[in-house]
């Protein structure tokens, strides 16, 4: 992990793209002028992200961000790219909430003007705590700020949990729901089998991931609680600060109708992951920073809902997060940069981990 080169995201030149997108623009824009066009050195291993800003006298929106779905020759991370959901969701939060969502504005839903469908959004200025190498490591602002600073940091990111789950209509998300029956967990945890299956198509499957559902059916909660808008990808990685104050909330294509506790035990793992990493490479990390207890107090002091069945919900998050790293060591196999080995659940970085967690062990 500290030496490693970041797996290739994406076979797109950035070049190309920005003449691509200064053609597309002009056809919403005559006249506009595209410049100062990037890559992130952040981007993510899904859906990509272009930052430029804009030259015309008829819009107020300068500095903007893309978000184009995952490169089809890239093996992508996910099966589907809906970016009309996203800006749909986007666009619903931005109105039902407070958080500080980016404004989005133009959908092109026609693959043929940079080869994916994309939407364009106001750009958020800011800092992100990193995840190569992660925010847990020495070296970064975060783990150079002061543990009042963090504290309030992370105090912040859970209140963008707790208003979003309080403030959004629970109705207005149910078109997230996935096809099939049962309740919106039920259909949440099909939905990863379903994914799972298409992740290991042709491939070895992974012993430990198998085991890891059978536990989750152990583990099953009696009451599952009511279903919420989630943001799915619910980690400070995914937040744009002003100092440590959230700026903008990003990073929607994960989104789902779901008991809140997907999305808080998804919050917990994801820290948890980094954290893991860190001790793991002889440092001491960020130990006192998002533990469980704390963000589980926290919740149930600003939305009066306390959080229950946290170990199913710890599981399933780590589980989750085992299928997208074993997709991605394939891809990485694709791509040439490792050897697939007799093993497949070696390829989870967080093996040891998830393995603790389904003999009920890791708590």
């Amino acid at each position: 992990m500290a030496t490693a080169p970041r797996p290739r995201t994406s076979t797109r030149e950035p070049g190309e793209l920005g003449r691509r997108l200064a053609a597309w623009l002009d056809t919403k824009l005559p006249g506009a002028k595209v410049i100062n066009v990037s890559v992130p050195g952040s981007n993510g291993m899904s859906s990509e992200t272009l930052l430029f800003d804009i030259e015309h006298p008829d819009t107020p929106l300068r500095a903007c961000a893309l978000r184009l779905a995952a490169d089809p020759a890239a093996y992508t991370v996910f099966p589907t790219y809906d970016m009309p959901r996203q800006h749909r969701v986007m666009s619903l939060v931005a109105e039902h909430t407070d958080l500080p969502v980016p404004r989005v504005q133009w959908l092109e839903e026609d693959p043929g003007p940079l080869g994916a469908p994309f939407f364009v959004m106001a750009r958020a200025e800011g800092r992100v705590p990193p995840d190569v190498m992660p925010y847990t490591y020495e070296g970064n602002w975060l783990h150079a700020a002061t543990d009042a600073e963090r504290a309030a940091l992370q105090e912040a990111s859970i209140s963008l949990l707790a208003r979003l789950h309080d403030q959004f209509p629970g109705k207005a998300a149910e078109f997230l729901l996935p096809e099939g029956t049962g309740s919106p967990l039920r259909r949440h945890v099909d939905a990863q089998r379903a994914y799972y299956s298409w992740v290991v198509g042709g491939l070895a499957p992974s012993p430990l991931i198998e085991r890891a559902f059978a536990r989750l059916e152990e583990l099953w909660p009696r009451d599952e609680g009511p279903a919420v808008l989630n943001w799915g990808d619910a980690r400070i990685g995914n937040v744009i600060y002003d100092g440590f104050t959230p700026a903008a909330v990003l990073d929607w294509e994960m989104a789902a109708y779901a008991p809140r506790e997907v999305d808080l035990g998804w919050t917990v793992y994801l820290h948890r992951f980094f954290q893991d990493l860190t001790v793991g490479f002889g440092q001491p990390g960020l130990p006192d920073f998002l533990r469980r207890e704390d963000l589980e107090r926290r919740y149930a002091e600003l939305t009066g809902h306390t959080p229950r069945d946290m170990e199913f919900h710890t599981l399933y998050a780590a589980l989750r997060h085992g299928i997208v790293m074993l997709r991605i060591a394939y891809r990485q196999a694709h791509f040439g940069e490792v050897e697939i080995p007799a093993d497949p659940d070696s390829l989870i970085l967080h093996h040891a981990s998830l393995a603790t967690m389904v003999q009920g062990t890791y708590w």
